[in-house]
């Protein structure tokens, strides 16, 4: 691999957030407009490619079925995920993968019928589309890969996610204190710092660290008014209820909607391409948003009519989330590839004895009434099934010996193999 580290460049692009509550007050100020008249954007720049669609359509499943598996298995009080940043850390990893393992990663993350060329290529177009689209949001992706130096990895791998994610690749010595160090702090540059750190230690027999970083910042396109900011009562998930921060907007054009289980809302930023889809369930919170799929996403967001709210109040909140992701992977599909028999073959010449560690997500939300900033890391490691030999890195014993009669001939400690020995130290004479 090589050692030489290429630049990571920030590229711009965005996700839709969801799962906050949204409610309706008697009394509201209006909030501020951020954008004049003739600065909203109601088009792409171009038509997206067949493939660029069935990659957001099929992300969105992910997206969607992994946000379910999630809340069905976690009791936390909040989930906060990023699909996108899921999707392309996995997506990757997913170059590295042969057989009936690239078979299952790709049928989890939605591309049964799309070729790794095809998948590279829609992400590559579709985050260049969306670099630019709307200068006043802030919409940043960086990809980097970390191998260890004591393996070989695939050039062609490697060419190929330089390629389609722009991935700085670099090869370290994982034993070292400072690759640790490095990688958090590449995750810390990434997010403004936002989230500092995506490991807490690095095993040594870690293969790979693949890593994909979001950063997110979007102003309301109507602001809400500091002003109009009350303290009010939130009802949680037990009933109990809680005392929050409310921001408020009156009179005021929404996208509103709704069904015979939710009401829904969407709060757009900046010349409103990107926005945040609101839906309030009326029954069990948790089993809504455990069942939602396509289906239910392409009904809620079907339901939504611009309309002129008399009220629209949603809490300010800031949350953090930190979740291993491989039993919501593994029940979606990928199961073989978090154990042996995970063919690898694609990454590495050793990828027969590789698969997947773990997949771990750390995320961030902040919500106020000037809008959102958000920020996601995904790491995915690659580590090995087995391990059948050692790999001597560190100060050690040794012995020679005859094996037959069991005779030591030599022993010796060794903590450092490059040092010259000084000779011995002066000693006093006591005999004579």
């Amino acid at each position: 691999m090589d050692n030489e580290r290429t630049e990571a460049q920030g590229v711009k692009t965005r996700t839709i957030l969801s799962g906050v509550a949204l409610a309706t007050v008697l009394s509201a100020g209006c909030g501020e407009d951020l954008l004049g008249p003739g600065e909203l954007i109601d088009e792409l720049p171009r038509e997206l490619t067949v493939l660029e669609t069935q990659l957001i359509e099929r992300s969105n499943a992910f997206g969607l079925e992994l946000l379910a598996e999630v809340v069905a298995d976690d009791d936390r009080a909040n989930v906060v995920l990023s699909p996108l940043s899921a999707s392309m850390a996995l997506g990757m990893t997913l170059n590295g993968a042969e057989g009936t393992t690239f078979e299952a990663m790709r049928s989890t993350l939605g591309f049964a019928d799309m070729t790794q060329a095809e998948i590279n290529e829609a992400y590559s177009s579709l985050i260049t589309l969306l670099t630019e689209l709307d200068p006043v949001v802030r919409f940043d992706i960086a990809n980097a890969i970390w191998a260890n130096d004591d393996v070989q990895i695939d050039d062609d791998f490697l060419e190929a996610v330089r390629d389609a994610f722009d991935a700085q690749t670099e090869s370290r010595d994982f034993s070292a204190p400072g690759t640790l160090e490095d990688i958090n702090q590449w995750v810390s540059d990434q997010t403004d710092g936002e989230i500092d750190s995506i490991l807490d230690a690095l095993d040594p027999a870690l293969v790979m660290l693949l890593v994909n970083a979001i950063y997110f910042d979007g102003s309301w396109t109507h602001q809400f008014d500091p002003a109009d900011t009350r303290d009010a009562s939130f009802t949680t998930e037990d009933g109990s209820t809680v005392t929050v921060e409310m921001m408020s907007i009156a009179n005021t054009e929404f996208p509103l909607g709704g069904g015979i289980d939710y009401a829904a809302a969407e709060l757009p930023y900046g010349g409103e391409a990107f926005s945040m889809l609101v839906a309030v369930p009326n029954d069990d919170p948790r089993d809504f948003a455990a069942s939602l799929d396509e289906a239910k996403w392409n009904e809620i967001v079907g339901s939504l009519s611009p309309i002129e709210v008399d009220a629209l109040s949603i809490p300010k909140f800031e949350l953090s989330y930190d979740a291993y992701l491989n039993d919501a992977l593994r029940a979606m599909g990928m199961d073989i590839a978090f154990q042996p028999g995970a063919d690898f073959s694609g990454l590495s010449p050793i990828g027969n004895q590789l698969c997947i560690d773990f997949v771990r997500q750390k995320t961030f939300i902040e919500v106020d009434e000037r809008g959102t900033r958000a920020a996601a890391v995904t790491g995915v490691g690659i580590g090995p099934t087995s391990f059948l030999g050692l790999i001597v890195d560190r100060p050690f014993v040794f012995a020679i010996r005859e094996r037959l009669s069991g005779t030591i001939v030599f022993t010796g400690f060794v903590s450092d193999p490059t040092a010259e020995d000084p000779g011995p130290e002066p000693f006093e004479k006591t005999c004579g």
